[in-house]
C-alpha cells in the first residue's frame, strides 16, 4: 500500500495582519465627523451669506479659529490621555497678566516679563498635573480648584496692583514692538492680513500630530488615556506623561496670553472664563472622546475651524448672534453622536 501524505494546513492569518480598505481605514479617523461637519458648515454659510467668501472675511474666520485653536490642541491631547483642565481660560489670563505687570510694575523690557509668564504658567501646569497624581482626586475637581483660585487672583491682585480691573497699557514700553510681531502681528498672504496666530496653530497642530502619530511618547498618551492601569503594568511613566500633558495646556495657555497682551496691549483680569468649555468643546467635535484613549489634533484644529466659522458666519449673515451659543451646542451633540455611531461601526467591524 502506498503512504498517505498529508500536506499540512495553511496557518490561519491573523486578523491583526490583515489589510484594511482605505474606506475602513477612513472611517476609524476621529477626525473624519468634524471633516464631514466643516464641509457642511461652510457650504452652509457660503450660501446664506455672501461675504463669507471674500479673502477678508476668510482671514477673519480663521483668526477667530486660531485664538481658540491654540489651546485646542493642548486640550486635545489632555483629553486623549484622560484628563481635563478647567483652569485653561483663566490660565490665559494669568499668563498675560503676569507679563503685563511685572513689566510695567518693575519697568522691565516686556521680554523678561515674556520669560517670566512662561515660567509661572508652566508651574501652574506642573502644579495641576502634580496634585492630581498626588491626590488621586479627579482632574475636574483639581482644575476647577485651579480655576476659582486664579479667577479670584487675577481680579484681586490686578485692583490691588493698579486699583483697576486691566492692567496698565504696555504699548510704549521697551520690547512691545518686537514682541507684538511675535505674538500678534498681521502677515500680508497675497494681498490679505493673516493674523500669526493662524501659523502659531498650524504649527502646534503639526507638532502634535507628530507626537502623537510618529513617537513613544504618543503611544503613551494613548495608554495612558484608554487603560491607565495596563500603561503603568507594562512599564508607561504614567504620571509625568500626564503631568507632560497638563503643562503642555499651559504652554498653549502662554502663547495665547501673549497674544492677548500684545494684541491689545492691556489685559482684562475678568477675560477667559468660560473659554475652557469652548476649547473642550473644540476637542470633542474634532473626534475627541470624553473617557480619553481616542482623538487627534488635526480634528480639535477642524472643530476650531468650526467654531471659527460659526463665530464669524453668524455675523456676516447678519443673524442675531444670540444664537451662536445654541448653533454651537447643536454641532457639540450631532458631532458626539457622529464620532460614536461611527466608533461604533468600526469595532464591529473589526
Amino acid at each position: 500500500m502506498g503512504q498517505v501524505v498529508v500536506e499540512p494546513s495553511a496557518p490561519a492569518a491573523d486578523e491583526r495582519l490583515a489589510r484594511r480598505s482605505w474606506a475602513r481605514r477612513l472611517l476609524a479617523r476621529p477626525e473624519l465627523g468634524a471633516l464631514l461637519g466643516a464641509v457642511a458648515v461652510f457650504v452652509f454659510f457660503s450660501l446664506v451669506a455672501d461675504a463669507f467668501l471674500r479673502a477678508e472675511s476668510f482671514s477673519t474666520v480663521l483668526y477667530a479659529g486660531s485664538t481658540f485653536g491654540i489651546m485646542a490642541v493642548g486640550v486635545s491631547l489632555l483629553m486623549i490621555g484622560g484628563e481635563f483642565d478647567l483652569s485653561a481660560g483663566v490660565m490665559v489670563t494669568t499668563s498675560a497678566l503676569v507679563a503685563a505687570l511685572v513689566s510695567y510694575q518693575l519697568t522691565l523690557n516686556l521680554w523678561v516679563g515674556v520669560a517670566l509668564s512662561l515660567v509661572v504658567t508652566l508651574a501652574l501646569g506642573y502644579l495641576n498635573g502634580l496634585l492630581y497624581i498626588k491626590t488621586g482626586l479627579p482632574s475636574f475637581i483639581i482644575t476647577l480648584a485651579t480655576f476659582f483660585m486664579l479667577a479670584g487672583g487675577n481680579l484681586g491682585v490686578t485692583k490691588a496692583v493698579t486699583g483697576n480691573v486691566a492692567s496698565d497699557s504696555v504699548r510704549d514700553m521697551d520690547g512691545f514692538s518686537s514682541a507684538r510681531a511675535v505674538f500678534a502681528s498681521d502677515l500680508d498672504i497675497g494681498g490679505v492680513n493673516v493674523n500669526i496666530t493662524v501659523f502659531w496653530w498650524l504649527l502646534l497642530v503639526a507638532v502634535a500630530t507628530w507626537i502623537l502619530l510618529r513617537t513613544r511618547i504618543g503611544n503613551w498618551i494613548f495608554a495612558v488615556g484608554g487603560a491607565p492601569a495596563s500603561a503603568r503594568a507594562v512599564g508607561v511613566p504614567v504620571d509625568r506623561v500626564k503631568i507632560g500633558l497638563f503643562m503642555g495646556v499651559a504652554f498653549c495657555s502662554w502663547l495665547s496670553g501673549m497674544h492677548l497682551v500684545f494684541a491689545f496691549a492691556t489685559v482684562q483680569s475678568g477675560e477667559g472664563v468660560g473659554n475652557e468649555f469652548f476649547y473642550i468643546i473644540c476637542a470633542v467635535i474634532g473626534g475627541c472622546l470624553l473617557t480619553g484613549g481616542y482623538g487627534s489634533a488635526v480634528g480639535a484644529a477642524i472643530g476650531a475651524f468650526i467654531f471659527g466659522m460659526t463665530n464669524k458666519g453668524i455675523v456676516y449673515a447678519e443673524w442675531n448672534p444670540d444664537w451662536f451659543k445654541f448653533f454651537l451646542g447643536a454641532m457639540l451633540l450631532v458631532a458626539t453622536v457622529v464620532n460614536l455611531v461611527v466608533r461604533r461601526r468600526v469595532e464591529r467591524a473589526r
